[in-house]
């Protein structure tokens, strides 16, 4: 049993009393303040993208932990309240803090791919999570890489599950992005091969062939 990181979480960020506080609600939940807790998790995740792609897993542990000691959801209730409020204030943040902006939308998509309703994705967050998509292919944001870059990872994780979902709005943000891609100026040469790489990925059903991997690495690396 090497692997003891499975069930490491990566809270060292945070201060020793918010550590023992989230210690805790991963094991014993019902002993918190659990809508602190998810409190904690958002602010935490606007501020830091590498805890938001961790966040998704932490709050899926948390959940299940909940729904087995005492048979409620607070904390998956918090969690989604706090996120719908970040969601309606979305283009302010995106103003104030492009960083916090691609966090947000790199969190509420990590939560979409670890939180399950009956082994489903939750529907709930299913156009609140294509909205914030369809906002990072609008031109202005196709202008910036960072903003590019965070679509296509979040289209590389969970794409494949948001189209089951809803096929008819993936056409529509596939429209967008081949019309930025071929008409768009502006675009920056990582930007154009991010874009292709996503469209060429799509096409193959959600799947990188061999010969495209090489490509796009080798591509990437010079």
């Amino acid at each position: 049993m090497g692997e003891t990181g499975k069930e490491e979480y990566k809270i060292q960020s945070f201060d020793s009393e918010t550590q023992k506080l989230l210690k805790t609600a991963l094991k014993d939940p019902s002993n918190v303040d659990l809508e602190k807790v998810a409190n904690i998790i958002v602010d935490q995740s606007l501020k830091d993208c590498v805890f938001s792609k961790e966040a998704g897993r932490i709050c899926y542990t948390i959940i299940q932990a909940e729904s087995k000691q005492v048979g409620q959801s607070i904390f998956r209730r918090s969690l989604l309240n706090r996120l719908q409020q970040e969601y309606k204030d979305r283009e302010e943040l995106r103003t104030r803090s492009l960083q916090a902006w691609i966090c947000y939308v790199t969190f509420i998509c990590n939560i979409f791919d670890y939180l399950r309703v009956n082994n489903m994705p939750m529907m709930a967050l299913v156009n609140p999570v294509y909205d914030c998509l369809f906002r990072l292919a609008q031109p202005d944001s196709l202008r910036k890489e960072e903003e590019v870059d965070c679509l296509v990872l979040q289209l590389h994780r969970i794409g494949e599950q948001l189209e089951k979902m809803n096929s008819q709005r993936m056409d529509e943000l596939f429209s967008l992005l081949r019309d930025g891609f071929l008409l768009q100026e502006g675009l920056s040469s990582l930007s154009q091969l991010l874009l292709l790489e996503i469209i060429e990925f799509r096409a193959a059903d959600w799947k990188m062939t061999d010969a495209a991997q090489k490509y796009y690495y080798s591509e990437v690396m010079d």
